[in-house]
């Protein structure tokens, strides 16, 4: 089924940067709030803890949405999706903005979270209706558009946060969120959609919604909580209990949610695995650099930046995942998408290797942030690529929402095994509890170990002998 309005042609180098500009401004969406994480308390006269929850509710909604959105631009097309996911954008800007208390703001930063849809809807799209010759490259810049987003995200955010009122940084992204809707209206083609849709799982995405809340709420809160409280658990017990039932749900449909037999597939697999671990493995350095760059001097290892000049430090590195994008797409075309992925993962090990000799200075962490986020370009345009090569192409909404959730998790778990090390690795200080260095280096060699890990993985994924991508259904996986 598509939409009643005729779409544009496709101009492909106009589109694939229209959604690249799109992935830009959703990934602004996600930063826009870091710095202003100290001041939320008493922007919404709330508590800190509370507070906490403005960052963890895009997570949670992200998270949840993300496989749904995939499956209903699978089913009723990319292109209407893309229009539909844009207007919670605006919508949870201006909400935002006008907030003054918990409530609206929770639900604005909710509606803001639908819009992580956005990216693999659009890595999707490519495959639909660009050319295989220019697939890999455009891939990898539409990945790549997510590392950009943060790098100018942060310092923009924390200089505005500091000059002018905290409300101009969602009323321009509002005003964002509207161009991305006007561009996608004129520029972006219909993609492909089933032909005979059925029924949309509506079980199976309530099912999927309530174990991975469960999931994500322990993950992000049990530091908080208490890894062993009633609570904490209670909400492992359910995520357990109802995924279990929810993968029994979908294998006994036809018109699955998440086809997991499609999941199940060696390549799917694997790939779904290492998509994790290298979205643990990216996260690690986001959570450690920034610590190290502001905590005071009189640490001995702290360096003192303010939040502004720790965003201008941190900034390069996701330059760099723009810069290395055609590199990582032209070695994904001529030696396939398995190879950029493991040299995307040996470069994040590098780069957590280096943080032992270079964390003693601001360039040195900056040298560190950008090797990570090269390796992280090479990665995250091998990934969706790689997916796509192993589903059918009316599923690749579908199953790249499945993997970019996987790197959702990822982060997440990251976020909880960092702060529980940096937790206990910790001294007190004026009332304060400070990580001590030897958590710092814990943290990086953590990152370093797990970079290894993905790569082992990925040296075990099986690929396809294929001439074209849209002929993967008939392709015979074999052993690389």
């Amino acid at each position: 089924m598509q939409g009643s309005v005729a779409a544009p042609e496709v101009r492909p180098s106009l589109l694939v940067g229209v959604l690249a500009f799109t992935g830009i401004v959703g990934a602004l969406t996600q930063t826009l709030v870091v710095p202003l994480i100290g001041q939320l308390p008493m922007m919404l006269d709330t508590t800190a803890s509370n507070a906490s929850w403005v960052i963890t509710v895009t997570l949670l909604t992200g998270a949840v949405a993300t496989p749904v959105i995939g499956r209903l631009g699978d089913t009723y097309g990319k292109r209407r999706m893309l229009l539909i996911c844009t207007i919670p954008l605006i919508l949870g800007a201006v909400l935002c903005a006008l907030s003054s208390s918990l409530l609206p703001m929770l639900l604005g930063r909710g509606l803001q979270g639908l819009g992580v849809g956005l990216i693999p809807l659009g890595i999707s799209l490519l495959r639909d209706v660009l050319p295989p010759e220019r697939l890999h490259s455009s891939i990898a810049l539409m990945s790549a558009s997510m590392g950009i987003g943060g790098a100018l995200g942060l310092p923009i955010a924390a200089a505005v946060a500091e000059n002018t009122s905290w409300r101009v940084l969602f009323w321009a992204t509002a005003v964002l969120s509207a161009v991305v809707f006007v561009l996608l209206w004129n520029v972006v083609p219909d993609g492909q959609a089933k032909a005979n849709p059925g029924r949309f799982d509506i079980v199976g995405a309530i099912g999927l919604g309530i174990a991975l809340t469960s999931l994500l709420v322990a993950v992000s809160k049990g530091a908080d909580w208490g890894w062993g409280s009633s609570t904490t658990l209670e909400l492992f017990a359910l995520a357990a209990i109802v995924l279990v039932a929810w993968g029994w749900w979908e294998l006994r449909r036809t018109d699955p949610l998440v086809d997991l037999r499609i999941a199940a597939r060696p390549a799917v697999l694997l790939t779904n695995a290492a998509s994790l671990v290298v979205g643990f493995g990216m996260y690690a350095q986001s959570l450690i650099i920034p610590q190290l760059l502001q905590l005071p001097t009189e640490t001995g290892y702290g360096l003192g930046q303010s939040m502004l000049a720790m965003g201008l430090w941190m900034a390069p590195g996701g330059l760099m995942m723009m810069a290395v994008s055609p590199i990582a797409g032209k070695l994904s075309s001529a030696r396939g998408p398995k190879v950029s992925l493991f040299v995307g993962c040996v470069i994040i090990a590098i780069a957590y290797g280096s943080s032992q000799l270079l964390m003693g200075s601001t360039w040195g962490l900056m040298i560190v942030a950008a090797i990570c986020s090269t390796g992280v370009g090479f990665a995250y345009g091998a990934m969706p690529a790689l997916i796509m090569s192993s589903v059918p192409q009316s599923e690749t909404a579908s199953a790249n929402s499945v993997n970019s959730l996987m790197r959702a998790m990822g982060t997440s778990i990251s976020a909880a095994v960092v702060g529980v090390v940096l937790a206990q690795m910790s001294v007190q200080s004026g009332g304060y509890s400070i990580p001590t260095e030897a958590g710092f280096r814990t943290g990086l060699l953590i990152g370093c170990g797990v970079a290894l890990v993905a790569a082992a993985i990925t040296l075990s994924i099986p690929v396809a002998k294929r001439k074209k991508l849209d002929k993967v259904e008939d392709a015979v996986p074999i052993r690389a």
